[in-house]
Parts: structure tokens; C-alpha cells; sequence
């Protein structure tokens, strides 16, 4: 098996802060923080192993009924995989793709968030593993689709 990152890049970023100022100055107590995730991952070139992957996170913060902040990343890389197909291809790019991912998507939601004027976010460790382990134990068993 070879695998290689080719490259790492932004896709798409958004952030929106609907309340400030005066959240600033209003809000009292601590605001209720949201994670989502997404992965989706694209054949480039199956002839050259390359693949596209991308780790969404949407990070939103609520104080009582009001939104706070809304933060989402599309954090992307392109690796180049060879040497192994199917099942142990698809555990490489939503595992080992998403962890090589997880660091820069953390360091771009921490970064929007704290020039919004907001105190540092920093995304817990995400468990690929077993979100892939649920993913796929969610799914129909391909010997009962006969």
C-alpha cells in the first residue's frame, strides 16, 4: 500500500456572528456549543490513486434561544492511494484521510472564532474509526440483498 498527501486546501469557509455587538455586552452565562461532521471523498483519477476528501464542520454556539456564532469548514485534501481497492480502500480515505484532515479544519474554526471576538474553540479528538464502525453497521448487509 502507498499513500502520500498530495495536497491540503480550504474548499469553502463561512462564518456568520448575527448578534454583535450586542452579545458582547448582553449575553450572560455560557453558550451551548454544537459540532457536526461531514466527509465526503471523490475518485480524481483511479488510474494515478487520487482521491479527494473532505471534512465538513459546522460549529454553532447558542446563548438561551439566540445563535452566537456559526462557523463551517470545508477543509480538503488530495492524496494519492495505491495498492489497495474496496473495503480497505474506503476505511483509508474516511479514516486516515479525516485524520490527516482534523488538525487543519481545528486550527481554521479555532482561528475564525477567535478573531469574531469569541474566547478559543478547539475541537475535541474525533473518533474516525468508529464513526466509519456506525456508518457501516447503519448500512443493509450486502449477503441479505439477495
Amino acid at each position: 500500500m502507498s499513500f502520500s498527501i498530495e495536497k491540503i486546501y480550504i474548499k469553502d469557509v463561512s462564518y456568520e456572528a448575527p448578534g454583535v455587538p450586542l452579545t458582547f455586552t448582553q449575553a450572560q452565562g455560557a453558550a451551548e456549543i454544537g459540532v457536526q461532521l461531514g466527509l465526503e471523498h471523490t475518485t480524481l483519477s483511479a488510474e494515478q490513486g487520487l482521491y479527494e476528501v473532505v471534512l465538513t464542520v459546522t460549529t454553532t454556539a447558542q446563548h438561551e434561544t439566540k445563535n452566537i456564532f456559526l462557523v463551517e469548514v470545508k477543509q480538503a485534501g488530495i492524496f494519492r492511494i495505491g495498492g489497495i481497492d474496496g473495503d480497505l480502500l474506503q476505511r483509508t480515505l474516511e479514516i486516515s484521510c479525516a485524520y490527516v484532515l482534523l488538525p487543519f479544519v481545528r486550527e481554521v474554526v479555532n482561528e475564525l472564532v477567535g478573531k469574531g471576538g469569541f474566547p478559543q474553540l478547539l475541537i475535541n479528538p474525533i473518533n474516525f474509526e468508529a464513526l466509519y464502525e456506525q456508518k457501516q453497521a447503519a448500512q443493509p448487509s450486502r449477503a441479505s440483498i439477495n
